[in-house]
């Protein structure tokens, strides 16, 4: 146990976190009814915790190098544990919405410190292992969230998804407590007086922060007010001005959050575009997937969830095969085709009427799966042969971010679509009524096959829109990310998949 200690930690923390991305989706219907929720608000129920964990992930990450990875770990952990029972609690929608924000920021210091930390504690052949297996977690925890969140929302109810956190917490504490060390940065900033302190790039995480809530916040409120109304043309111009400010911070702060040179290089920018575009393809579309087959179709929600399955098992054993019969061959292509074939698959969805059932989904999540497995143990290689081995660290904290705001954005934008396309053939209250989950509060006012038919032209269009992400992201890749790497970067952005050393690993 002692040479495994640290892995199981961070592993379980890991897990813990990215289940949560994910496993609200199967209960969203059960939380409308229970909490009187709108679209908007079940919107905010997913982007309010992947918004906060991208948006900090970065400043977090920086601040962890001073104050300790193992002290930041752990405090990330309890955080996260008080914001689950605090979303388990929730009386409304507000106090919901407001905890997984919380919960995001407890993520952040988590997600921030697992590969410094298993850096730290391995060296050589086990931390080639320790990184398998972290990456292993790390790809199953999103898949697995729905069904599990479809096993606790039909058996203890929807509630369980976040008080079961409590327990794994405690676990994940104990075990980071006892075998994870700490990282001697933090004791050289204690014996320096505090001055380290003032290289952590508040300002730029502070306007990150601003920026991707301004545009996440935008785009949700254009399904109520349209893209064209003063208030969502307001919200986007903070998100611009927030943006602008952040690249005049990042230019002029010594320790930057990103270095903006890197973004010259068309091969991490390539990257940062196919990351985005990712999360936002293969996922973004899911939620409202979810709420149809449960409101319209009846399903309860196990089943609802095991209708998801295809996309989950076909990543895992495409990721399992692909990663031994592709190794070594250009992430330029890799990625770039998976991403076209998410694309497809959200293409390939875009079939609903009035009388489809589940069955219609399953080519397009099949396709979208075997894009998944392809595109996702691949990116952070590629963001490392990319740049040069001194900004392993920042590179691979800008996919994750970058990953994590397309989840979010690709929620917003594409219920955007879905409640448009609605309005057109039932009206504004009836469609934001049925997308938020309570098609059947609609009975006696909108038939039945209306509400089908409405909904299904619903996700036609935010899954042809998923499906032009996907595929524009997978174009980006392959125009822009070379095979050769950056000078000092490695040999192949295979090569650069595999452990770098400790210190890079550290920061």
């Amino acid at each position: 146990m002692r040479a495994w200690g640290p892995l199981t930690a961070v592993c379980l923390g890991t897990f813990m976190l990215l289940l949560d991305v994910t496993i609200v989706v199967v209960a969203l219907p059960d939380m409308a009814r229970a909490l009187d929720a709108s679209l908007s608000d079940l919107q905010w129920v997913i982007d309010g915790y992947a918004l906060a964990l991208a948006a900090l992930l970065l400043g977090v990450g920086a601040a962890a190098d001073v104050l300790g990875r193992r002290r930041t770990q752990v405090a990330g952990t309890v955080v996260f544990a008080l914001a689950s029972l605090g979303c388990g609690l929730a009386s409304n929608a507000e106090v919901l919405v407001a905890a997984r924000a919380v919960q995001g920021l407890g993520a952040a210091a988590m997600f921030a410190t697992t590969l410094p930390l298993l850096g730290a504690a391995y060296q050589g052949k086990q931390r080639s292992v320790a990184l398998g297996v972290w990456g292993a977690v790390s790809g199953g925890a999103a898949a697995l969230g729905p069904i599990f969140g479809g096993l606790l929302t039909e058996g203890p109810g929807w509630r369980w998804i976040f008080f079961v956190n409590l327990p794994v917490s405690v676990a994940a504490v104990w075990l980071t407590l006892r075998w994870v060390p700490e990282s001697a940065r933090a004791a050289q900033a204690a014996q320096s007086g505090g001055a380290a302190a003032r290289r952590v790039d508040w300002a730029g995480t502070v306007t990150f922060a601003l920026f991707a809530g301004a545009l996440t916040y935008g785009a949700v409120r254009a399904s109520a007010e349209g893209w064209t109304s003063a208030r969502t043309g307001v919200t986007f111009a903070v998100a611009a001005l927030a943006l602008v400010a952040f690249v005049v911070v990042e230019r002029r702060v010594t320790h930057p959050l990103i270095d903006l040179r890197l973004l010259r290089k068309p091969a991490f920018t390539g990257v940062l575009i196919g990351a985005i575009g990712y999360n936002a393809a293969a996922f973004g579309v899911i939620p409202y997937l979810s709420i149809w087959l449960q409101t319209v179709l009846g399903m309860s929600p196990v089943r609802g969830s095991l209708v998801l399955l295809p996309l989950a098992a076909t990543a895992f054993v495409v990721a399992a095969i692909g990663g031994r019969l592709l190794h070594g061959a250009p992430a330029r292509y890799v990625i770039g085709f998976g991403l076209v074939l998410i694309g497809a698959g959200g293409l390939a969805m875009a079939v609903l009427d009035a009388g489809s059932s589940w069955g219609a989904l399953v080519p397009g999540l099949t396709l979208a799966g075997i894009g998944t497995g392809l595109v996702s143990p691949g990116l952070a290689g590629a963001a490392l042969a990319a740049v040069p081995p001194r900004d392993a660290g920042m590179a691979g904290g800008a996919v994750n971010t970058f990953r994590q705001l397309g989840y979010a954005l690709g929620v917003a934008v594409f219920g955007t679509v879905l409640t448009s396309r609605m309005q057109d053939a039932i009206g504004q209250d009836a469609a934001h009524t049925a997308a938020g989950g309570g098609a059947s509060a609609l009975a006696g006012q909108v038939s039945a096959h209306d509400v089908r038919e409405a909904f299904a032209a619903g996700l036609n269009g935010a899954s042809l829109t998923a499906g032009a992400v996907g595929v524009a992201a997978g174009l980006a890749v392959l125009l822009m990310v070379r095979t050769k790497p950056a000078s000092g970067a490695g040999q192949t952005p295979s090569t650069a998949a595999e452990p770098t050393p400790a210190k890079q690993l550290q920061g």
